[in-house]
């Protein structure tokens, strides 16, 4: 029996949580629209929560002359780190240089080298990649990152875990981005502002009637109708499907699913920058320090057939982001280095490309008009998200007239009310006003929760004051808090999403979370007032 009681006439609905989707949403209920958004999973439980975590421009991306999307991330690499200070900082890249050096042949600026310095055979001249970081420095208007620098690895620390062969290298700029928890902080922003956030609600036709669009979800709460003046279909590797099956509209627009895998491992090295490896076919990988006592090291690009849900590191990825590591460190990257692996799914935009790393990584979106406006999100990458975003209400304000003037820019996210360098003046404040807490947990607290991590530990004066210990510092006034104000509803939303405590964390003590979860999600549904 449909759910009639809630259903009211919103301006926005949109379909899919992930980075597009939320800050879709958060833009929108920000501009005075209503909003609702329904998410099958959890918020970021796909691409979103999948990639390198990082913020950058996109340095290769410059070898297949997208320089409008390469000048967009780096413009907006700077704007994120003022909104966003706790779940974002800068990091300095090595790029270590070698004569063997290869572009991958099919790229722009590989078949132009090919024909200008046919004796190179594919190799990188050091003077070429000396202008692509220096097109990269000075594209974005960089105010608050260093530029990029000449480093001698034969004298700096960052040589020391490398093959001796590496004897120079260039440093330059980009930065980390805890991809899962900026889906969420925006999420939270979105609902702060008067968003309904719905997750775990699968959208089971989206149809247009006289004029707006009759939605039913199936969730929680049971088989729901929602009626909304516009639809925003931002399903990542989805959209496609939404498309034809979901509104059941004929397209010729689709998406190029692309597989991107990898690999965390035992900590690597001892000093926290990243590195940025050029293989001998032509692609790249990084090494980045990856929540203190661990590498991360990735992607791959493999075209993926089938559902995206089904995406994992394959032992062959895994191999060959080893051996490809392995090409650069003096000690070899084995299986047996590997803790933990992942697999997200990039919704590409399917432009013909010829191979999965050829293929955009610009967004499209395309507004089809035939009756109530339906938004379709192709592609687009983290970086960008808050552009893209723009850039989607740019084609939707016309139905609204009333909506508001543009304002996420270096507005900041829940906790993220403080200077871009103010993390570690923040920590040092919570350790001293809750002496309880370790390094390890305040630095972890802050680069979580940022300003809220006070609100959060309340009137705490030991660890026993934050209820049950749950294990690697996770206590239950945290998993309150992400309940109560980050949509967590899962063990797995919290150890592997919300935070990386999975690493650390047995499967017990997972278990034991999940157990907890369950019973609390479903005891405050049990009590949660009727809707008006």
């Amino acid at each position: 029996m449909l759910d009639v009681e809630r259903s009211v006439m919103t301006d926005l609905f949109i379909i899919g949580g992930g980075i597009n989707g939320c800050g879709i949403a958060r833009d929108a209920v920000g501009r005075g629209l209503t909003v609702a958004l329904a998410e099958q999973g959890d918020l970021a439980q796909a691409t979103s929560s999948s990639s390198t975590k990082l913020f950058h421009g996109g340095l290769r991306y410059l070898e297949y002359f997208e320089f409008r999307l390469v000048q967009e991330a780096l413009q907006e690499r700077e704007t994120l780190l003022v909104a966003m200070p706790h779940i974002s900082w800068p990091m300095r890249f090595v790029l270590p240089y070698h004569p063997d050096m290869r572009f991958e042949g099919d790229t722009p600026t590989g078949r132009l080298m090919a024909r200008l310095m046919p004796w190179m055979k594919g190799r990188r001249p050091a003077w070429l990649i000396r202008l692509g970081l220096f097109l990269y420095d000075n594209l974005g208007g960089r105010k608050i990152l260093p530029g990029t620098r000449t480093i001698d690895l034969t004298r700096d620390p960052a040589g020391t875990p490398l093959q001796p062969r590496f004897a120079r290298a260039y440093e330059y700029s980009d930065c980390w981005i805890e991809d899962s928890k900026l889906v969420s902080l925006n999420a939270a922003d979105a609902a702060r502002l008067g968003a309904r956030i719905m997750t775990r609600t699968r959208v089971i036709s989206a149809d247009r009637t006289a004029g707006h669009w009759t939605i039913t979800t199936q969730g929680p709460d049971g088989t729901q109708t929602h009626h909304a003046r516009a639809l925003v279909n931002a399903g990542g590797p989805w959209v496609e499907d939404i498309i034809r099956n979901v509104a059941r509209i004929n397209s010729t627009e689709g998406v190029r699913l692309v597989r991107g895998s990898h690999i965390v491992t035992r900590k690597l090295y001892d000093h926290d920058r990243c590195y940025f490896f050029q293989g001998t076919d032509g692609r790249i990988i990084f090494a980045i320090p990856y929540e203190q006592d661990f590498t991360l090291i990735g992607t791959t690009d493999k075209d993926h057939q089938g559902d995206p849900k089904s995406a994992v590191c394959t032992e062959e990825e895994r191999d060959y982001l080893c051996a490809f590591a392995s090409q650069y460190f003096k000690t070899p990257v084995t299986a047996a280095d590997v803790v933990w692996t992942y697999s997200g799914v990039r919704p590409l935009y399917n432009d013909g490309a010829k191979s999965a790393t050829a293929a955009t990584r610009d967004y499209v979106l395309s507004l089809d008009e035939t009756g109530a406006p339906l938004l379709n999100v192709f592609g687009g990458k983290i970086t960008t998200y808050r552009r893209l975003a723009e850039s989607a209400l740019a084609k939707l304000v016309p139905f609204f007239p009333q909506a508001k003037p543009q304002w996420t820019a270096r507005a900041p996210l829940p906790g993220g009310d403080f200077p871009h360098d103010g993390a570690a003046a923040l920590t040092a404040r919570l350790c001293a006003d809750y002496p309880f807490l370790t390094p390890f947990w305040a630095a972890r607290l802050i680069r979580a929760y940022g300003t809220q991590a006070a609100t959060l530990l309340g009137t705490a004066r030991s660890a026993a004051d934050l209820g049950r210990d749950f294990g690697a510092t996770l206590t239950e006034a945290e998993v309150h808090w992400l309940i109560a104000h980050e949509f967590a509803t899962r063990a797995e939303d919290i150890v592997w999403r919300r935070t990386k405590l999975g690493l650390r964390m047995t499967p017990d003590q997972i278990a034991d979370l999940d157990s907890f979860m369950t019973g609390t999600t479903a005891s405050r549904a049990a009590v949660a007032p009727a809707a008006e």
